[in-house]
This record gives structure tokens, C-alpha cells and sequence, in this order.
């Protein structure tokens, strides 16, 4: 059996911006520290951030008076900032700069009184984030064709886009095509809301399904970028299955096949898929390991003043 990792592993940079703020914050300050959400959809990292006393709220008023609070890298919506500050909070703001980047197009378009068209899964905290940088009165969301089919919009009117940044690639482009399609005066961002790591991430589970006979994903269910990676490798027709922890594996899904392909979300660490790859080699010690270089592996978002942030 050969092992194939796909070239991106462990943290993004956005992901490793947010869980250096939680630590800085724990090293300068200690607990307990409130974190609004989980700071990134991953098991093994809310897990152990619960262990050195950080405690995730999903409402700012269950945050005492003056506390020191962390916003997740999903972004929050400006009302959330408000109702921290009447709070006396002392908050750090952990949203990856991807994420902002979106935030600022969507005040720009609603300033200039675009109807905007935030595409992204319903209910996911970084839709729920972004959706408060829209004026509502031009806000319309949609989650597939169907709702953009269902656009009640003057055709002739200007339409902008955003995007989750989390998304697939692939399903963004059928989306964004009937869009182009049904506005002739369809206003694009300046670049893709995709973030580097959603479409790295999916190149390279594309390049092991063309060799790879079953793809292991790493990811947490709450990951909507790990379950867009398993769905990337069913798309190009390998078998593909996703487990939150390396024991969660079933291995009897890999009996019988030569190439395995290990992938994982950009918020999984390092050592989910360490331990996956001892499991397997472990039951097959004739299994050889394939890796290849990391693309992202310069790529790194200067952290804020933590410390004073939050005196």
C-alpha cells in the first residue's frame, strides 16, 4: 500500500492567526477567557482550549461585565462589536483577513446601494458574520441555483456578489455563470472571496483522486471546508470518507486498496493526520508514506497587540 498526504496539511494561515490570538491571550492574561463561537470548526482545538480554560458562548450577553473575550475566525456581525462594547469587553478580533477583506465589499456595495448577493450556507457563522456588513434592505442570500433562479431582482438593475470564502470552487463557478447570466450589470469583487486555502485545498484533493483509489479526509462535521474537500474527491470519482479523529477511521475501508490519499480541512492540526497515518501503518507496516511540499508554508498574517488589547 502506497500512503499519499496531499501537499497542504495542518493550519491555514487565517486558522493559525486565530489560534495564536487564544494562546497569546491565555499566556498574557490566563483564564478564564470567553471566546464568541468556536474559535475555528475543529474538535481536537475547542477541546483543548476548553481544557486551559477558555469558555465558548454563542451569546455576548452570557459574557460577565469587563471580561476579555475573543471574536471567532468566522467574523462577527457589527451588532456583536456593538453589544461588546455597552459590555465594557475587552475583546481582540480573531477574523482571518480573508474574511474581512469580504466584509469591506460588502460595505462598499451597500454605500453604493447595490443589491448584493451574499451566496453561502444558511445558518454557518460566517454567512450570519458577513450578512451584517450588507444593509438588509439590499441583502439577498442564496444557497444554490435554485435560490438564484428564485432572485426576485430587476434584471436590469446592479447586482454585486460576495461569497463565503469557505466554499468549493467548482459549484461556486456553476453559481457565479448563472449570475453572470440573469444580470448584465453584475458587479464582481475585485478578486475571488475563495479564499488560497479553500482552493489549494481542493486542487490538491483533485490531484490525488487522479491516482488515488479511496481519499481520507481530516475534518470535523462543522468544517464546511473539510466536508467541501470530501465532496471534491466523490465529485472526481474516488471513494471518499471524512473522520474528525485519526480513531474514528473504520480501516476495513481501506482494505483491499494500494493508493490511499489523506487530505484535511484548513483547520486540522498536523497531528490528526499523523496519528491517521500511524493507524494505517500500523495495521499495513508495508505501507509507504508519500508527501509532498507544502504551498502554503511561507504564508503567515501578522497577529495584533494581544496583550495590550486586552489590559
Amino acid at each position: 500500500m502506497d500512503i499519499y498526504l496531499a501537499k497542504t496539511q495542518g493550519f491555514c494561515a487565517g486558522v493559525a492567526f486565530a489560534v495564536d490570538i487564544v494562546d497569546g491571550a491565555l499566556k498574557a492574561h490566563g483564564a478564564p477567557l470567553y471566546v464568541y463561537h468556536e474559535i475555528v470548526h475543529n474538535t481536537y482545538v475547542v477541546n483543548g482550549f476548553r481544557d486551559k480554560g477558555v469558555i465558548f458562548v454563542e451569546d455576548i450577553e452570557e459574557v460577565p461585565v469587563g471580561s476579555r473575550i475573543i471574536f471567532s475566525a468566522h467574523g462577527v456581525p457589527p451588532s456583536v462589536i456593538k453589544k461588546a462594547k455597552e459590555r465594557k469587553l475587552k475583546f481582540v478580533d480573531a477574523t482571518c483577513p480573508l474574511v474581512t477583506k469580504v466584509h469591506n465589499e460588502a460595505v462598499k456595495f451597500s454605500e453604493k446601494k447595490y443589491e448584493t448577493v451574499l451566496i453561502g450556507h444558511r445558518g454557518h457563522q460566517e454567512l450570519i458574520g458577513t450578512s451584517g456588513y450588507v444593509d438588509p434592505e439590499y441583502l439577498h442570500v442564496v444557497e444554490d441555483d435554485d435560490d438564484i433562479e428564485n432572485l426576485d431582482i430587476d434584471e436590469d438593475a446592479e447586482v454585486a456578489y460576495i461569497t463565503q470564502t469557505t466554499l468549493s470552487v467548482d459549484d461556486t463557478k456553476q453559481m457565479l455563470n448563472k449570475l453572470r447570466a440573469k444580470y448584465k450589470n453584475l458587479v464582481e469583487p475585485p478578486r475571488s472571496d475563495l479564499c488560497y486555502a479553500t482552493q489549494n485545498r481542493q486542487d490538491a484533493v483533485k490531484d490525488l483522486a487522479k491516482f488515488c483509489d479511496v481519499i481520507i479526509i481530516c475534518g470535523s462535521p462543522n468544517s464546511s471546508n473539510s466536508n467541501r474537500l470530501r465532496e471534491t474527491g466523490e465529485k472526481a470519482g474516488v471513494e471518499s470518507h471524512i473522520v474528525d479523529t485519526a480513531h474514528e477511521l473504520d480501516l476495513s475501508v481501506i482494505d483491499g486498496h494500494k493508493k490511499v490519499g489523506v487530505s484535511s480541512g484548513a483547520s486540522v492540526p498536523r497531528v490528526i493526520v499523523d496519528d491517521l497515518i500511524q493507524r494505517i501503518v500500523e495495521k499495513y507496516p508495508e505501507a509507504k508514506v508519500h508527501s509532498f511540499e507544502n504551498p502554503e508554508k511561507n504564508i503567515v498574517f501578522k497577529l495584533p497587540e494581544i496583550e495590550e488589547a486586552l489590559k
